[in-house]
């Protein structure tokens, strides 16, 4: 059988054009990062997280400048239901369709499984992972309406193998790569995909921010603190780039992936090789 190939021609360059993405936890750090590659696709885009309105309207405001897009912001708190189903809803009102759904919005503590914080563990239980399945569950009808739709989650390298002091991260993490696996088997034969990305250390203001403050702690060089500590894990010894993940993401949500779903994609320098 032969199967004929799409010719290349402007919509190579911009596969997403016409689509609408919204991308929670996207107004810094790797979310902005998919959002902008996002656009850059093609895609209009809905932004989602925390931010000064003066940054967030700047950053709305660059994107469509830089791209020719339409750039929208919600402010929906990521541990409400009912804020969520709100950003949903105004979303496929406001576009007609959500093609792209990509849940990226995480926070992090780190302490001993005996002496970890309740309240730390219910809230990264609910951001990190609650959060999805209340974006997952209701963006579905409108994917299934159009037979098309691109789940595409932000777990960590953290959902395949675990480390010390991050009991409610690892769980919320290994509990995304799950739920990814469980609705890509029943999407599987409506046009729509469901894929986790995993990535190892990224480098965003937050890590820089690190490693001014481990190596201040530790009276280590900044080298050091990058080589030995933050990179121990990942064999490359080096960051991956939100730039990388934009691009990833970008090639998961295009017709080019379509029989790709259900995967848990390491984006770790070899970290999960071990």
């Amino acid at each position: 059988m032969n199967i004929q190939l799409k010719t290349q021609g402007a919509s190579a360059l911009r596969p997403l054009t016409g689509k609408v993405s919204l991308v929670t936890g996207s107004t810094s750090g790797i979310g902005l990062g998919i959002a902008r590659a996002l656009a850059e696709a093609g895609s209009a885009v809905v932004l989602n997280g925390f931010g000064l309105a003066a940054e967030i309207a700047k950053t709305r405001d660059q994107l469509t400048a830089d791209f020719g897009v339409e750039v929208s912001y919600s402010a929906a708190d990521m541990t409400s239901r009912e804020a969520i189903a709100e950003m949903i809803a105004t979303t496929v009102a406001s576009h007609g369709q959500l093609d792209i759904l990509v849940n990226n919005a995480g926070i992090q503590h780190v302490a001993p499984l005996d002496q970890f914080p309740v309240e730390k563990w219910d809230a990264i239980l609910s951001i990190n992972l609650s959060s999805a399945f209340h974006t997952m569950r209701l963006a579905l009808p409108t994917m299934r309406q159009n037979r098309f739709g691109r789940i595409i989650n932000v777990a960590s390298a953290h959902g395949l193998v675990a480390s010390p002091f991050k009991a409610a991260y690892v769980a919320a993490k290994h509990g995304i790569v799950g739920l990814t696996k469980v609705a890509a088997l029943e999407t599987a034969e409506e046009g729509i995909t469901c894929n986790a990305i995993c990535p190892g250390y990224v480098y965003t203001p937050l890590v820089e921010a690190q490693i001014d403050g481990q190596a201040r702690a530790h009276g280590i060089s900044r080298e050091q603190v990058i080589h030995d500590v933050l990179l121990a894990q990942q064999p490359n010894k080096r960051f991956a780039t939100v730039e990388e993940l934009g691009a990833l993401t970008v090639f998961l949500a295009s017709d080019a992936a379509a029989s790709i779903t259900g995967i848990a994609l390491p984006v770790d320098g070899g970290w999960t090789a071990h």
